[in-house]
C-alpha cells in the first residue's frame, strides 16, 4: 500500500516590506502592553489572502503555480490607525490592524478564484477582510478556551505609519503549530511587479 503524502497547513499571503515590518514591531512594544496579549513575532506579520487548511504536502508546488498565475502588480496598502479586536467585544481572540486596499481585495479574489477552479479551496462565506494580525489573546486560565479580558486598550499607530506601501512578495506559507505559537515556513514565493519597476523596464 502506497504511503499517503504528509499533510501541511497552507496559506497564501502578502509579506510585509521590511520597513513596514520594523515600524509595526516598534509600535507593538509600546502599544500592546496588556499582559493578556501575546505579540505576534516579526517574521509572522503578513496579510493572509487565502487560508487553505490541511493539504497534501506534495501538492504545494501545484498550489503555488495556480495561486501565482497572475499578472497583477503589487497592491497599494495603507494600515488603519486603530487596532481592532476580533471578534468585537470585551474578549476578542486576536488584535489586528485593518489594511485599506481595494487592490489587495482584487488580488485576493483572483487567487481565490483560481484555487477554487483547481479544486484546492472552498471559499469562505464571510467577505475577505485584509488585515495584519499583531497579537493573540492568551486564555483566561490554563486549558481554558475562553480568552482573557483585555484591560488596557491598544494604542493607535503613530502618524509616520500613515502612508501607502506596496508588499511585493506573494508567498505560499506552511504553518507549524507550536506551543509558543504558530511558525510559518515559506514554501514558494512570487515577486509582484510595481508600476515603478515597469517604468524602469521600458527605459
Amino acid at each position: 500500500m502506497a504511503k499517503k503524502s504528509p499533510r501541511a497547513r497552507l496559506f497564501v499571503a502578502l509579506d510585509l516590506p521590511q520597513d513596514v515590518r520594523t515600524g509595526v514591531v516598534d509600535w507593538q512594544q509600546t502599544a500592546l502592553a496588556d499582559p493578556a496579549l501575546r505579540i505576534v513575532r516579526p517574521e509572522a506579520l503578513h496579510i493572509t489572502l487565502v487560508f487553505l487548511g490541511y493539504q497534501a504536502e506534495k501538492e504545494a508546488k501545484a498550489i503555488a503555480k495556480v495561486a501565482f498565475a497572475t499578472d497583477a502588480e503589487a497592491p497599494a496598502v495603507e494600515l488603519q490607525a486603530d487596532p481592532v479586536g476580533v471578534p468585537p467585544g470585551k474578549r476578542p481572540r486576536l488584535i489586528a490592524l485593518g489594511a485599506n486596499s481595494e487592490e489587495t481585495v482584487a488580488l485576493q479574489a483572483g487567487v481565490e478564484e483560481r484555487l477554487v477552479e483547481a479544486g484546492f479551496y472552498e471559499p469562505e462565506k464571510r467577505p475577505f477582510w485584509p488585515h495584519v494580525t499583531v497579537a493573540r489573546v492568551k486564555p483566561e486560565a490554563p486549558k481554558s478556551r475562553k480568552p482573557a479580558l483585555i484591560r488596557t486598550e491598544p494604542h493607535p499607530l503613530p502618524e509616520h505609519m500613515f502612508r501607502f506601501f506596496r508588499p511585493t512578495r506573494l508567498v505560499l506559507f506552511k504553518s507549524h503549530l507550536r506551543r509558543s505559537g504558530a511558525e510559518y515556513e515559506p514554501m514558494a514565493e512570487l515577486e509582484l511587479p510595481t508600476a515603478h519597476d515597469d517604468q524602469e523596464t521600458e527605459r
